[in-house]
């Protein structure tokens, strides 16, 4: 997908503040460098705005305090090849510990989840970029060697994984964090100048949600508006009339599956608002996916009447087959089904790869956790029931 936004992300800064209307950045350079002065710079979209410089003190430390009234990123660095971006939000108080001689190489974030997130992503983005640059050498020196197309197809195929792998975090990431700019972070990544880590078109449905999602809660923000535009202007440009309509407003492609139960009986995920919620995905063949309804049985006992419901969507073709597991077992959770077990668009656009699959909300229906099973899922009811 060709996109006209642009983030100049690479790392992370902080947020602070003594109010609702101010963050304070507070840095220490663990390594002494040969730069006296630190600047910081807001990220508008496709410009940079220079916001305030620091200098450096003699004991290698700098502050900043800036005035916001939203969340917003900022760049936080020596030059334009020698910086982190910082994601900070009013009343936050960032502490940093930077590498002076790097200030991307290895950092320290504290006082801000947005900046930590953005770190997160931008290092893990980074260990991938290094991971892919080593398989670039081997793989042009193989050439000439014994065997070197069967050499050079296993490096494909690794190199390969590594952006596959790296999408699906990023997917992962963006359906946890939908209330968060961190998710523009994250749908805007790239490799290289050309290729984005969420490079296939269908990834278009997630920069839908992300824009529709902020766009209630940021609805004044310059890099959310700019986000919005983009998803117009690639609605546009989109030849293929089944990725429109999984980018339109339509229900299918949100994040809130509305679906019939066993007894014929529509319920949507956000209409459970109020409780905490497992969203479930499963196979009648899957034997993991038996054992673990059968270990959901003994949780949903012990919490359903304090709050805690399964939504449990089967992605089986044999619809008898489904309910004759769902009555055997006796699951009494709400039990439905994909519309089209061909194309499940609830699976697919929750990423599902692999099964028994899960998804935990919270009573606002925000997403906490995925993929919790066993003891893990036991912990965290107990967290949240319990304490």
């Amino acid at each position: 997908m060709k996109r006209s936004l642009i983030f100049f992300f690479s790392l992370v800064i902080a947020a602070g503040c003594q109010n609702k209307n101010s963050f304070t950045v507070k840095g220490t350079l663990k390594e002494p460098g040969n730069n006296k002065t630190i600047f910081l710079k807001r990220v508008a979209v496709n410009t940079l705005l220079p916001i305030d410089s620091s200098e450096i003190t003699g004991k290698r430390g700098f502050k900043f305090r800036i005035k916001a009234t939203e969340p917003d990123f900022y760049q936080l660095g020596y030059s334009e090849s020698d910086f982190i971006t910082l994601l900070a939000e009013p009343g936050e108080k960032i502490e940093l510990s930077l590498n002076g001689k790097n200030l991307s190489a290895s950092y320290e974030v504290k006082g801000s989840d947005g900046t930590e997130k953005v770190r997160m992503l931008d290092m893990r983005l980074n260990d991938t970029k290094r991971k892919l640059d080593s398989l670039r050498i081997v793989y042009n020196t193989a050439s000439g060697e014994k065997d070197s197309d069967q050499k050079k197809e296993i490096l494909e195929n690794e190199f390969n994984n590594l952006l596959k792998d790296l999408r699906k975090k990023n997917i992962e990431f963006i359906i946890s964090n939908t209330k968060s700019m961190a998710s523009i972070k994250a749908l805007y990544q790239r490799i290289d100048e050309n290729t984005y880590v969420l490079y296939d078109p269908r990834d278009l449905q997630y920069l839908k949600i992300i824009a529709d999602t902020l766009g209630r809660y940021y609805p004044d923000s310059r890099n959310v508006k700019a986000l919005v535009e983009d998803v117009k202007k690639e609605l546009t440009q989109m030849n293929a009339l089944q990725l429109q309509n999984m980018a339109s407003s339509s229900p299918e492609v949100k994040l809130d599956p509305d679906l019939k139960d066993i007894n014929g009986k529509r319920t949507s995920l956000s209409s459970l608002r109020g409780k905490v919620v497992l969203l479930s995905f499963w196979s009648v063949d899957s034997k993991e996916c038996i054992a673990e309804n059968l270990q959901l049985k003994n949780i949903y006992k012990a919490y359903s009447k304090k709050g805690f419901e399964i939504y449990q969507i089967n992605i089986d073709k044999n619809e008898e087959k489904w309910r004759a597991e769902v009555k055997f077992d006796e699951l009494p959770w709400i039990n439905a089904r994909e519309e089209d077990p061909d194309n499940p668009q609830n699976a697919i656009l929750f990423n599902v790869r692999s099964l028994p699959a899960n998804y935990l909300f919270d009573r606002d229906g925000t997403l906490i956790a995925l993929n919790l099973h066993g003891r893990a899922l036991q912990i965290k009811m107990n967290q949240l029931f319990n304490n």
